[in-house]
């Protein structure tokens, strides 16, 4: 998708579809202590603390965001159910968490009880799995590469059951896995996380990363989550966040993507109000209806959120 060289920065209302929330003292989420961590993220100490309803309220004040869609953090494993529970018991700012992706054990025999838990939660709109497999060990989270597993398939076969889509934290070692998946479920709506991770910077990664979105985006199933962005435009201006967004937007089209935070994980690159800053400047220069659908309209289709 080509960007013109000129237009007028939308400022109306915001959905964040993408951001966690934790209180660390509920000791539910063993990546965040210092003997675990995660493979590729560096040092996590800027997490180690609580984020949760004021954190959040505080982060969102008059940025324009009327609704967020919350993502499961990696808790227990063990108690997947767990944490959608606690997000109930949670006196949340208005519009905050309207709706959840939480976890499930797609690959396990008994995921049909843990989906049907999950489906009695309101919030609930999706699942979402970890698929970072990665040829480099210490870039590899977990050792399965669940995508080829057909357990796990047979899970994901479970989820229109309860009219819940799929998201997936994955990377573009697996695009090409993840748009057959698409191909082999064509009803069942999929998101990418995070620009499929362009994690390989090097030139045969950036390739590789091209090819995988435009092997996703051949996937009419298949939308693409523009969160995280700083991450990988460390120059922090909005000609660096086009780069990234630019192969995003040619693979999908504008009607298949939508912003998300990622906070707090993001808090690394910038602050909240910087971070939809940078990508409200960065798409400036689409149309207004582009911009419009980017970061609204999209997200309330999707999770059908009726918000701002």
């Amino acid at each position: 998708m080509a960007m013109p060289m000129d237009g007028v920065m939308d400022t109306g209302p915001v959905i964040d579809c993408h951001h966690h929330l934790w209180n660390l003292s509920l000791g539910k989420h063993a990546w965040l202590t210092p003997k675990i961590g995660l493979a590729g993220l560096g040092d996590l100490a800027y997490l180690r603390s609580d984020y949760g309803p004021a954190e959040i309220a505080a982060d969102i004040d008059k940025t324009g965001v009327v609704a967020t869609v919350h993502v499961e953090a990696l808790w227990d494993e063990t108690d997947p159910v767990g944490e959608t529970a606690w997000l109930d018991t949670l006196a949340l700012p208005p519009g905050v968490a309207a709706r959840c992706v939480a976890a499930a054990p797609l690959a396990d025999p008994g995921v049909e009880a843990v989906l049907a838990a999950q489906a009695r939660h309101p919030r609930v709109a999706g699942i979402r799995q970890t698929l970072r497999w990665h040829p480099d060990p210490a870039l590899r989270w977990g050792g399965e590469n669940l995508v080829e597993s057909p357990a796990w398939r047979r899970g994901v076969a479970l989820l229109p059951r309860h009219g819940f889509l799929l998201e997936v934290l994955t990377n573009p070692w697996q695009a090409s896995a993840i748009a057959e998946l698409a191909a082999d479920f064509p009803d069942l709506p999929i998101v990418v996380n995070h620009c499929c991770s362009p994690m390989d910077r090097d030139e045969a990664g950036l390739r590789r990363w091209h090819e995988g979105l435009a092997a996703l985006g051949r996937r009419p199933n298949i939308h693409l989550k523009l969160s995280n962005l700083a991450r990988y435009a460390p120059a922090l201006t909005p000609e660096a966040a086009r780069a990234v967004l630019r192969p995003c937007l040619d693979a999908f089209g504008a009607e298949r993507c939508l912003w998300g935070s990622d906070y707090p994980v993001a808090r690394r690159e910038l602050g909240y109000a910087a971070t939809l800053d940078l990508f409200r400047r960065a798409i400036a220069p689409l149309p207004a209806a582009d911009q419009r659908a980017l970061l609204h309209d999209n997200a309330a289709r999707l999770y059908r959120i009726e918000a701002g």
